[in-house]
Order: structure tokens, then sequence, then C-alpha cells
């Protein structure tokens, strides 16, 4: 033992000489960049050089006495000189920049004067215990030296220092207060010193707010520069920049980007790990210890780990928290909704695929220790055995798991196509029949859902069954090859197998350069959509003549429906890809006028300028030519007044004219219209042609397209397309001329259409006068849409205070009225009981020798153990049916719900929160919400049974387990109603993200027309910053609280291993052993939930 620590300190001290050399190069390389620093110090900074000057010299001393006096000089008092040295050294050097910056020591030196402090402590603690008690303790843990005592006061300041005044740079005079309020709020985690980041008490501030009034977004400080999106999006950028010569893996470029983070927590996980598996190791210790068998005398090393743990899972935690994170309308809805969490929430586990090995060789060891060779290589092939058993299970919940998402992708398609057209459906009567497709959709999934949530039972039912296998396995093998069993080494065994088992669980075409008089050439080639499915089969554009537009043109296109006027409009502004040919080229600014409006959320005003700045003549001129000044009239707000989503308060012809305008208003040099009059009457159309194409666009190239062939003769240019093709090409009369044209051809059957419609009356039908009808005089209103408008922009509200008994007594009643509840808490209670007793059976059976025979040792608890397998397979399968009724059940109430809602609502409700209702969390009600409170249950009941088990063996713990549930309800009470209010902001600001992604998907075409993708990007980057940084803030809010209660039952172990000690020793029984290893069980939870 006292070798594998010496190497363990070797190593130790290797890693931080190491970690001081880089931050020493990190010094230098910033002094090499700024140049020269003033040489000036605080009397703070200099009485750190001092303090560290005094502890190297004595630790100096003390060392060359060992080695030259006493001739008994050891490793880690050369260590120790060493690494003080160093220290000192690395201090000299970075004091002045320290000073003149007024920035914090590094992490490295914070890290090192926290350690040696708590060391000399712990030491000097240990010196008067063994003086008092004449204890005997391992020698890293021997009585504190000269060098110790004399420097503990300076090691003392050093710790308080650095954990309490290490904070960033200090404001500068010439900065002005509102500021400097202002970045400390927003750099609240950045500005919070070491203590206070390990701790989580830079977040006192925000539980503070919660407790006096509602929190909103204003409240919740920004997160650190180092993980807002610009941040993120330039690593991921430059790491994908920098393999794109190679294949690409999304996989790859993220651990690039990352990689500094995630190694840093790997150092941290590893120790975490280390330090989960010492409690198997001391647990053999510690019986012996109990039984009076004191044949070891590092079992006090382990009497101090169990209170440090908890701040080593906070550490590890902590640095968890600071990690970075041709499709359909499902698809994108998915992939932005949750596929992209799962990336981040993957990162919480991928330490797992290197840390397996390692639990591996840790519970090897422990078991060879032990348990001897055999025994441990059993072990090892029935975990073997398990864990290749679970390869196929794995594989089949990713094949059901991607069947899932198949089937959420096609619903979440067809759920936005309907919300989409909903006024259209209820108008017609049609709501019914797209319920019961979406419904069948759902069933699909149901049936994937089902299959997927039964296999997670199997995999539950294996994952609490294993350990069972391992140890009936083990013990067989003990028998078989005598090895002697006693309660410290089985115990140990068992606590092995629960560790063991517990660590398993898209280029646009460039703008070419001034050519003068030219505004397009469009070059010969071939355009075709792409598709991803081989049987749909889309139209093509062919050009087979090279054209050239001059400035100021007017071309206009005309042809029969489907003859792909709309596709050359694509293909000129890149939409379509090219298969074929030269580029087309365009020379200017472009605006472009789909023939499906697309208009977005907010003011008449801010469509039409649609980014630019106001100038009220030209918008005045510009409103008026596109026939919207009576419209505005109209409207109480005027152009302020608010068009809600997809602008579904306008009428169609209001929607064309107001996207013209925006057109217009852009001052484009080329203008492509499709189709704009199509929505407008004749009369006003008349009156668009001619205000807005030659006199607003006068000056600028317009390419229309128009089935009005009255507008055909104020062109420059016509172009008359027929399947896929340019037909004709030249000026109207041109065209007119021959009369064997396709122009001729379809102005003829235009005529023949329009006699038939205006045939006159036959003569011998009566003519009857018509009946005298009522008079009602009508009069002009203005229309008051800006009322109803209000309801449309209106925030997702949330709800306060605490989650009403109604919402989880309606959750728990879905299913089956709540009757299999019960069942799965009895299941649960039954495995509880006979995991307990199997362990019992087996401490009690193995507490002197030949109690009973080996072979009935072995089948009692192969029985015992096999009942509760029998019941946590029971409460799997019964869990997995509960969740998949409630979610059914929920689902239909909420979809339906939608389907039955008035007009007025789906008016006032963006669809981006119905779909995040229908996507995001209806996924958490499939497969998340059902099992965490199943665990919070779960959970409870076993905290009852060890608070039972450890008052069988000293009732003093009944009123330790009292203390420690109440400052538990005292923490929930201060942590629930800040981390309440941040998780539904959380929910209410992913909506946001979703509709603005999707506006900008269905403009897509507009928006990279109009150049204005710079603009979308920071509103999008905003509005996702805004999201992180309640997200980021609602992980940290938690682990607060983990922190707080990993600590808190990692002393209450600590105590309850002190009263076990100070028991009697007629005391002993199996319940005091089983209860130490329980009680360790407990603390293990609270660190892997």
């Amino acid at each position: 033992m006292e070798i594998f620590l010496g190497v363990v300190s070797v190593i130790g001290f290797s890693l931080l000489l190491t970690w001081i050399a880089a931050e020493f190069w990190k010094e230098k390389k910033l002094d090499e960049q700024d140049g020269s620093v003033e040489q000036k110090s605080s009397s703070s900074t200099n009485f750190v050089v001092i303090s560290n000057n005094l502890i190297s010299i004595s630790y100096l001393c003390s060392c060359s006495y060992e080695i030259w006096k006493l001739k008994s000089g050891s490793v880690g008092s050369v260590l120790w000189a060493i690494t003080w040295i160093v220290v000192t050294a690395f201090v000299l050097f970075s004091r002045y920049r320290i000073a003149n910056d007024k920035r914090k020591w590094p992490v490295v030196l914070i890290f090192w004067w926290t350690y040696s402090a708590f060391f000399i402590t712990l030491s000097i603690s240990i010196h008067f215990l063994t003086y008092l008690k004449s204890l005997k303790f391992l020698k890293p843990f021997q009585a504190a030296n000269v060098a110790e005592f004399s420097t503990f006061p300076f090691s003392l300041f050093l710790c308080f220092n650095s954990l309490y005044f290490s904070y960033n740079k200090i404001p500068q005079e010439i900065e002005q207060p509102l500021l400097d309020e202002k970045d400390e709020d927003v750099n609240s985690y950045t500005n919070a010193g070491i203590w206070s980041q390990l701790t989580f008490r830079w977040l006192n501030p925000i539980f503070n707010k919660a407790q006096t009034c509602k929190l909103e977004l204003h409240h919740i400080p920004s997160v650190p520069e180092s993980e807002n999106i610009e941040s993120s999006f330039s690593l991921l950028e430059e790491s994908i920049f920098n393999h794109k010569s190679g294949e690409f893996s999304m996989s790859t470029a993220l651990s690039h980007a990352i990689w500094r983070p995630l190694a840093a927590n790997a150092v941290f996980a590893g120790v975490n790990t280390i330090a989960s598996y010492m409690g198997p190791l001391l647990i053999t210790h510690f019986v012996n210890f109990l039984s009076g068998d004191h044949v070891d005398s590092s079992r006090h090393y382990g009497l101090i780990l169990p209170p440090s743990k908890g701040i080593r899972v906070s550490i590890t935690e902590a640095i968890k928290c600071l990690q970075n994170y041709g499709l359909n309308d499902g698809n994108i809805v998915n992939l932005i909704n949750v596929d992209i969490e799962r990336i981040g929430d993957f990162l919480w586990y991928v330490h797992g695929i290197w840390l397996l090995p390692v639990q591996v060789s840790l519970a090897l060891g422990i078991l060879f220790k032990n348990l001897g060779g055999a025994p441990s290589v059993a072990a090892f092939l029935v975990t073997t055995a398990v864990m290749v058993s679970n390869s196929p299970l794995a594989n089949l919940q990713q094949l059901l798991r991607s069947k899932i998402m198949e089937a959420k992708d096609s619903r979440i398609k067809a759920t936005t196509e309907t919300l989409k057209s909903m006024r259209v459906l209820k108008l017609h009567s049609w709501d019914t029949t797209f319920l019961k497709n979406i419904i069948s959709l759902r069933e699909i999934k149901k049936s994937c859902l089902k299959g997927y949530l039964y296999v997670c039972a199997v995999v539950a039912f294996l994952f609490w069954t294993s350990p069972t296998l391992v140890s009936l396995t083990t013990f067989g093998v003990c028998i078989a090859v005598k090895t002697p069993l006693t309660s410290a080494t089985v115990l140990s065994a068992l606590a092995i197998f629960f560790s063991f088992n517990n660590d398993q669980k898209k280029m646009l075409p460039n703008y070419a350069p001034e050519v003068p008089d030219i505004a397009i050439q469009i070059e010969t080639g071939e355009y075709t959509w792409e598709t991803i499915n081989p049987h749909l089969k889309l139209p093509s554009i062919r050009i087979t003549k090279r054209l050239e537009i001059k400035r100021g043109d007017k071309v206009a296109i005309c042809g029969s429906v489907g003859s792909g006027k709309s596709s050359i409009l694509c293909s000129i502004l890149g939409e379509i890809p090219r298969i074929s040919g030269s580029r087309i080229k365009i020379y200017g600014s472009k605006a472009y006028v789909p023939q499906s409006a697309w208009i977005q959320t907010g003011t008449v005003q801010d469509n039409v300028l649609f980014g630019k700045q106001m100038d009220k003549v030209f918008y005045k001129d510009v409103s008026g030519g596109c026939a919207l000044d009576k419209d505005i009239k109209m409207w109480d707000n005027g152009d302020l007044t608010v068009i809600g989503e997809r602008g579904m308060n306008l009428s169609g012809g209001q929607k064309q004219r107001i996207q013209l305008a925006r057109a217009i208003y852009s001052d484009s040099d080329v203008c492509l219209l499709d189709d704009p009059f199509s929505a407008v009457d004749a009369h006003t159309g008349a009156h668009l042609f001619k205000e807005c194409i030659t006199r607003l666009l006068q000056q600028s190239t317009v390419i229309y397209v128009t089935h009005q062939l009255e507008f055909l003769n104020a062109s420059d240019l016509v172009l008359v397309m027929e399947g896929g093709k340019v037909v004709q090409c030249g000026k109207y009369e041109d065209l007119l001329a021959d009369p064997n044209g396709e122009l001729v051809r379809q102005m003829t059957a235009h005529r023949k259409s329009l006699s038939k419609l205006m045939a006159p009356r036959d003569c011998n039908i009566e003519v009857h006068k018509p009946h005298k009808m009522d008079e009602t005089e009508v009069t002009e209103q203005k229309c008051d849409i800006s009322n109803n408008c209000g309801k449309l922009i209106d925030a997702e509200e949330t709800e306060t205070g605490r989650v009403k008994w109604r919402v989880y007594s309606s959750f728990l009643t879905s299913a089956y009225k709540g009757a299999l509840i019960p069942v799965i808490l009895l299941c649960q209670v039954l495995f509880q009981g006979l995991q307990m007793g199997s362990n019992y059976w087996i401490a009690w059976a193995t507490e002197t020798e030949e109690r009973v025979s080996k072979e009935k040792l072995v089948g009692v608890f192969a029985l015992l153990s096999g009942g509760s397998s029998i019941f946590i397979l029971g409460r799997a399968y019964l869990l997995a049916t509960v969740s998949i009724e409630k979610a059914q059940r929920l689902f239909l109430q909420m979809i339906n719900s939608v389907f039955r809602a008035p007009i007025s609502f789906l008016d006032s409700t963006p669809s981006s929160q119905i779909l995040n209702r229908s996507s995001t969390d209806q996924s958490s009600v499939d497969t998340d919400i059902p099992y965490r409170l199943a665990g919070l249950a779960f959970a409870l009941i076993q905290l009852m049974s060890i608070i039972i088990l450890m008052s069988q063996v000293a009732w003093q713990v009944i009123l330790l387990f009292v203390v420690a549930v109440a400052i538990s309800i005292w923490y929930q009470a201060y942590y629930i109603s800040t981390a309440r209010e941040l998780a539904r902001i959380v929910g209410v600001w992913k909506s946001p993200i979703l509709h603005h992604f999707s506006e900008s998907i269905a403009g897509a075409a507009p928006i990279r027309c109009f150049n204005p993708e710079d603009r979308f990007l920071a509103t999008n980057i905003s509005l996702i910053d805004n999201y992180c940084r309640l997200a980021f803030h609602n992980c940290a809010i938690m682990e607060w609280l983990c922190v707080r209660i990993n600590f808190l039952f990692n002393m209450v172990f600590f105590l309850v291993l002190v009263i076990l000690v100070n028991l009697p020793k007629d005391a002993i029984s199996p319940s005091k052993f089983l209860s130490t290893n329980y009680c360790w069980r407990k603390c293990n939870n609270n660190r892997n939930n």
C-alpha cells in the first residue's frame, strides 16, 4: 500500500509540475506579445511572494536536514521541497503582471495553495490525534514535521487569499459605474473566485432574486464569452475548415473543437472513478476493524475520503456544466428541437467509453486482493458475458430508436402542413380527416415506442440482475477452490459488483464584376430540382439560347400552366441546381417577389423596410404605388399594425402588395416578380403595373411572370415558355407577327376561352324582372385588426408558483386510472426487501465460519436474489406499459384540443409553440418524465429502507438522518422556486428559435435574394444565446444543489462510520456490517444521479 501511494504521489507531483511549466510558458508568451511590464506590485502580492519564499526555505531546510543528518530523506519531502521552489519561482515571474492587470493568480497556483493548506492542516490534526490516542497512521499521513508547523499560518494565508480574493480584472477609474454594474452582472460566473466557482456560490444572486419576484430573462446573466454562440461557432467552423481536406465527419469536427475541455474533464472523471472504487476497497478494512481483526494499519486512510468525496464530484460536475453544445419540415423541427440537444447530452456520458476498462481493472484488482485469482477471473468472464448479451439489445434499441425518429419526422411534417392550412381545413370540414392521419402516424410511432420501452425494460432487468449473477458465480468459484468467505470480503465484493454495474448505466451564384449596360447574362444550360426520392420526377429547365438583358429592360415571361415560368426565375436566382452549362450572371443587387407570399411576423412597416433605413418620402411613394395607402388608413395603427404569423390576418392581395412594396423599397438593380398580379383584381393589377413597373421601377431591370397577356405590350422583351424551354424570344410586335408562334397560339386560346364565358344569351329565354330587395345602408368603417393582432403577438406566458397537485394527479391517473402505480411501488418494495435480505443473509452466514454450509449459503442467496430479480422485471415491464399508455393518452388529448380549438386560438398561437409541444415536450412525456418520477419514488423507498436498517444498529442514526433530511428539505425549498421558474422560461424561449428558423426556411429564396443573411443570422444567434444563458444557468443550479446534497450525505456517511466505530464491541452484528455497505451505496447513488 505504501509503495502504491508513493507511485501515485510521484505521478501526481509530476503532473502538477507539468501544469506549472505550461502556465509558465503561457505567461512568457503574453509578456512577449505585450512587451515590458511596469515593475510595481501591491502589498497583497508582496506578502504572497514573501510567504512562498519562507515556505520554500522551510521545506528545503527540512529536506536537507533529513538527507544529510538523519540519512532518512523520503520521496515525499523531496517532492514537496521541489514543488514549493518551482511555485515560488513562478510567483516571482508573474507577480508584476498580476499586480498591473489586477487579475487573479493562475489556477495552478490556487490549486496548489489550497491543496497544501488542506494537507498541512490534516497532517497537524493527525499529529494531535496520534498524541492523544496513540494511533498509528500510514506513512503519507504521519505526524506533522517542523516545516509543516512553521509554515502553517503562511499556508492558510495563501489559501484564503487565493479562494476569496481571486477575482478577474478590477474596473479602472475611467470606466463608468453603470457599465461596471452591467458588466458584473453579465459576467457573474467569470468574475467569481475559484471557491465561488467550485461551490456555485455565484448563483446565489439568482436564488435571492427568485425569492422576491418572478424571474425574467433580464434577471439571468449572460453566459461567459467562451461559451456564447459566436465563440462556439468559430471553434466548430475552424475545426471543420482544418479537416475539410479529408473525409468529413461532424463527430470528428466536434471532438477537435472541444478537445481541451474534454481532456480537462477526463482528468476529473478519472479521479472521480478512482475515488468511487475506494469504497469497496476500504469496506474490507472497516469490517475487519469492527470485527476486531486489526491486520492492516492502512485502514485509517479511508476515513478521510468520504468527506472529500463530495468536493471531488462537484469539480467533475462543474466542468461538465461548462462544456460546449434536402429536408422536410418534420426533419428540421426534430433536428432543431431534439437531435441537437442529444449531442449535448452525449457529452455527459462520453467518458464512459474509456472509463469502462478503467473500472474493470479497478474492480478486478480489488477482487484479486480480497478473493484471489480464480474468483476474479470468473467475475470478469460473467461480467463480459453480460455485456456481450447486451450488444444485441443495444442494436435493437438503436434500430427502434431510428424507426421512432422516422415516425416522428413524418408526424411533425404532417402536423406542420396541417397547422399552416388549418383555417382552410376547418372551413371545408376536412380537419377530421387530417386529424385521423396524424393519429395514424402517431400509432406507427407508438408501436415502435412500445418495442423500445420493453427492450429498455429487459435491459433494466439485466442491469439489476447482473450483480446477482456475478455474485453467485464468484462465490460459487470461491467454494469450489475453497477460498475463505468472510463478512469483509463478501460485502466488499458485493459493493464492487454494485459499483461496476452502476457505472454502466450546406453556395449561391457569386456576384460577377460590373459590366456596362448588361444586367443579366443567361447562358445555355440545364437546371433541375434535386430530390432524394428516385421515383419523384421534377421538372427541369433547358436554356438553348444565350440571352443578354440590358439595364432598365422590362422582360415579360408568359406561358401555359406548368410550362416552367417560376422555375426559370428560380434558375436565375440560383435556387435550382445547374447540371450543365455556364452559370447565370446577375450584375448588381436583386429583389424577388415569389408567387406564394412570404410575410414575416411583425409590423407592415417592418415587412416593407426589411432592415433598411426609413426614407419617409420614398416610403410614402412606394405605399401609394402599391395601393397600400388605403389599407394603411383603414387600420387603427396604420403601417404599425402587427401582422400575424405568415400574414394570416391579411388578404391574399394585401400580402402580395406588401411583398411587392418590399421589393421596390429595396431599390435593387434587378427585380424578379413571379406573377405579382395574380392575387389582385383587374383594376388593382392595372394600377400596380402602371405605378410599380413602369414608374417606380423605371430605372431597374424587371423580369416579371404574368398570365395577363395585356401586360406584354409594355415589355422590351418577351420570353414564351413551353415544356421547360424558352420556345420564343423577342419583342412583343415581332412575336405577334409570327402566326405559327407559341404566343399567337396562346392568345388565340385565351380569346376562345373568353368568348365561351361571354356568350350571348338565348333570345327565347324569358327574362324576369328582379324581385324587389331590401335595401341596407352600407357604411365605411375602419377595420380594427390591431386589437386582434395584439393576441397574435402575445408572448407565451409561463405559470408561476408551485406545480399544483392536480397536475401530478392528472398525470399519474392518465393511464389505467393509476391502478398500476401501487403495484409498481409494491414490486419496488419487495425487490428492495429481498435484495437487502439476500445481502443480510450472506453477511450473517459468513460472520463466523461453519455457521451454515457453503452450499446452503449460496442456495439461499440465489433464491432471495432470484426473487428480487423477478420483482425488478415486473417493475420494469409495468413501468414501460404505464409510460406508453400515458404518452398516448396525453398526445391524443393535446392533438384533439388543438383541432377542436377555435380559429381565434390558432390565430393567436404561433405554430412553433404547438410544434414545440408536439416534438420536444411529447418526447419528454414518452421516455423521460415517467422514469424521473419513478426514480424519485424508488430513491425514497431505498432511503427509507436504509434508515430502517441503520436504526436497527444504532438509534442515534435516526436523529442524524432527521437532521440530514431537514437540511435537504430546506435546500429544496430554497432551490425549487428558482429551478421551477428557470425550467419554465427555458421551455418558453425554445419556441422563438423554432419560429424564427421555420420562418427563415420558408422565406429562404427571398432572403438569399435580398441579401439580409447577416441580419437574420444575428437575430438567430441572439435567440440562441438567450436560450443558452437560460439553459446554462438551469444546469448550473442543479449542480448547485447536487454539490450540497452530495457533501451532506457524505458527511452523514462519515458520521455513521464514527458512530459504528464507537459502538460497544458486543454490539457487532451482520446488520452493522451491511449498514456500512448500504450507506456507501446511497452516497454512490447520489453521485450518479
